[in-house]
């Protein structure tokens, strides 16, 4: 699995060229749906139908390592936190287990913070490759004055974000109002300029999954180089019905446009055997490509914790207690 150049094989590397957008196709967006049934059913089955053990488990956990956006996001957030979170995004792993998997070198995909913590987490990271993604337009409900969304993702590429994570106002979707959702969803593209940009359509607030769906097309037609499910504020966040939807969403705007977007479920996914799921799902759904840091991110923080705790019963046959793989 190592390489002679291990920490550039862990880091995200942006190969597939960006999502432009596309003219809204209003015909495209009314003709999609969403079997709600035939999706739960789909969904129902995924648990009970991988299952990897021992050597390839504990790749597999690795890999989504990598996939990782290790996240912050709480009112009491300070300087020393998000330090302490980087040198964890460094080092997610402990070294012996690491060495013991032959992974030295191994990364998370990327740190997500508060726009206030930009500046202190791109710091951090320096000399690391690892990039600094921002929650911004007024997360978690957006709802700010539009014009000072777009000057806050400006304020958070200027100090150095590469990865902007964006909220859509969801009453264009409720409302049906699919001109407003692409014209705002454009806007914020461009103002992320160079920096990546991920929708985050707060699905468990869309009302249903035709809903989720059509949002996904507009969003992905406006620009949006990943759709992500939630803030990890809202009461329901990360689903497998959720998931099906968007990423056969993504298929179908690749098939029609050979466009690859990305995409990343947050919030609610805290169990390693949760995570082995949501990847089989994308591998079976997407293809192996999709497995790579610059087209699928986990937005996550207690994830990782239980990864640790599974690695090192890999390794050592035995469990240890949570508080040994603190986060930060």
């Amino acid at each position: 699995m190592q390489t002679t150049d291990p920490i550039k094989t862990h880091l995200p590397q942006v190969q597939e060229p960006r999502n432009d957008g596309i003219p809204l196709d209003l015909s495209w967006v009314k003709a999609v749906q969403a079997n709600t049934s035939a999706i739960e059913r789909r969904a129902a089955t995924l648990p009970g139908r991988r299952s990897v053990k021992k050597d390839y488990q504990a790749a597999w956990l690795c890999k989504a390592i990598s996939l990782m956006d290790l996240t912050t996001l709480s009112g009491d957030d300070s300087e020393g936190r998000v330090r302490r979170l980087c040198a964890k995004a460094r080092q997610p792993v402990r070294a012996d287990l690491l060495k013991a998997l032959d992974m030295e070198g191994l990364t998370t995909g990327a740190i997500c913070v508060y726009h206030d913590m930009v500046k202190t987490a791109v710091d951090a990271l320096q000399g690391s490759g690892i990039p600094v993604a921002a929650v911004s337009t007024g997360f978690p409900a957006g709802l700010s004055p539009f014009h000072l969304r777009i000057a806050e993702i400006g304020e958070s590429v200027s100090h150095g974000a590469e990865e902007i994570d964006i909220v859509i106002t969801r009453r264009h979707v409720l409302q049906g109002n699919w001109q407003a959702l692409y014209d705002e969803m454009a806007e914020m593209r461009a103002a992320c300029g160079n920096a990546h940009v991920k929708a985050i359509l707060a699905t468990g607030e869309l009302g249903s999954l035709r809903n989720v769906a059509r949002a996904s097309v507009v969003c992905m037609m406006a620009g949006a180089d990943f759709i992500k499910t939630s803030t990890g504020k809202e009461p329901i966040n990360a689903t497998l019905p959720v998931t099906l939807t968007m990423i056969r969403a993504i298929r179908d705007y690749h098939d029609r446009t050979g466009i690859k977007v990305g995409y990343k479920p947050a919030g609610g996914i805290s169990k390693a055997k949760d995570a082995l799921v949501y990847l089989s799902m994308i591998k079976d759904e997407l293809g192996d490509r999709w497995l790579q840091p610059d087209l699928f991110r986990f937005g996550a923080s207690s994830l990782l914790g239980d990864i640790e705790r599974q690695l090192e019963h890999h390794v050592t046959g035995g469990y240890s207690a949570g508080w040994r793989h603190a986060i930060g």
